[in-house]
This record gives structure tokens, C-alpha cells and sequence, in this order.
């Protein structure tokens, strides 16, 4: 009895392997590089120009702050001894005021650098996104991984989608 139990839970578990080896051989891998894929993307590049633009209107206004707070500075410095205590307290809370103003608006420069590029890039890596999936999904694969971000030790080259999301957004 003991015999006839383990024989049949080492038939089980070979069944198990057996499935299991089964089940990973029908799965279907592909990679796709979609920094590459992204920079051919239409919209792209009209989208970078506008986030440069912007970037350099964030910069100007700091640039901006910066010199208005050196000038003034400079101006406490040189004429500090001839100011009366209150008039020195009050450039030294308005100097730091600025500098604090500079600070706040730095951090929500970033910000809103980065709403801004998310608004901008979204629809694009949106329509990236959906031309991936239709292509894993018309073609079987159970896996596709992005190259981009260097998770891939190795990949087989006629695995690589790219031609076909290409052609699916007529790139080509």
C-alpha cells in the first residue's frame, strides 16, 4: 500500500513537471525598445520643442529672480553701514523674502516641468502603449519586455517587434 501511494505521488508529481514544462514552452516572448520606438513617434518631436520652449521661459523668470537678488545684495553690502538698524532689519527680511520666493519658485518649476511633459507625452506613449499590446496580442506573445531599460540579458533577434508596432503606427 505505502508503495502503490508513492508511486502514484511520483506519477503526480511528474505530471506536474511535465505540465509545467509543457506550459513554458508555449509561452512567447518579444522585446521592443521603446526609447528608439518614442523618439519616431509623430508628435514627438513638435512636443520637445514645446518643452524646451517652456524650460526656457522657467529659466529666464529664475534667472531673472536670481540677478534681482544679487542686485540688491550687492546694494545691502555696500551700503549697509549707513542704513539705521530698522531699515537694515527690513532689507534683511526683504532679501530674505526673495531668497525664499526664489526657492519656492525653483521647486514649482520642476513641478511644472514635469506636468508639463506628462501632458505633452501621454497621448504619445498612450498610442505607443496600445500599438505594443494589439501587436503582442495579434501575434501570441505571452511576454514582451523593453529593452530601454536594460531588464533583458538576452533576447532573440527575430523576436524584436519593433517593425511591426512601426508599421502599425505607418512609420515605416
Amino acid at each position: 500500500m505505502k508503495k502503490l501511494s508513492s508511486l502514484l505521488s511520483m506519477l503526480f508529481l511528474a505530471f506536474v513537471l511535465m505540465s509545467s514544462v509543457s506550459a513554458q514552452t508555449e509561452n512567447k516572448f518579444g522585446h521592443i525598445n521603446t526609447d528608439e520606438l518614442l523618439r519616431q513617434m509623430p508628435g514627438r518631436d513638435s512636443a520637445q520643442v514645446e518643452l524646451e520652449r517652456y524650460a526656457r521661459q522657467l529659466e529666464n523668470q529664475f534667472v531673472a529672480m536670481q540677478n534681482e537678488f544679487q542686485q540688491k545684495y550687492q546694494d545691502f553690502l555696500e551700503n549697509q553701514d549707513e542704513y539705521s538698524e530698522l531699515i537694515r532689519q527690513s532689507k534683511q527680511r526683504e532679501l530674505g523674502s526673495l531668497q525664499e520666493r526664489i526657492v519656492e519658485f525653483q521647486e514649482s518649476a520642476q513641478e511644472d516641468m514635469m506636468r508639463r511633459e506628462e501632458q505633452l507625452l501621454r497621448p504619445i506613449i498612450n498610442e505607443a502603449r496600445d500599438a505594443i499590446e494589439k501587436i503582442a496580442i495579434e501575434h501570441n506573445y505571452t511576454y514582451v519586455f523593453d529593452t530601454s531599460a536594460g531588464m533583458l540579458l538576452y533576447s532573440n533577434p527575430g523576436d524584436n517587434i519593433m517593425p511591426l508596432v512601426k508599421e502599425e503606427l505607418g512609420l515605416d
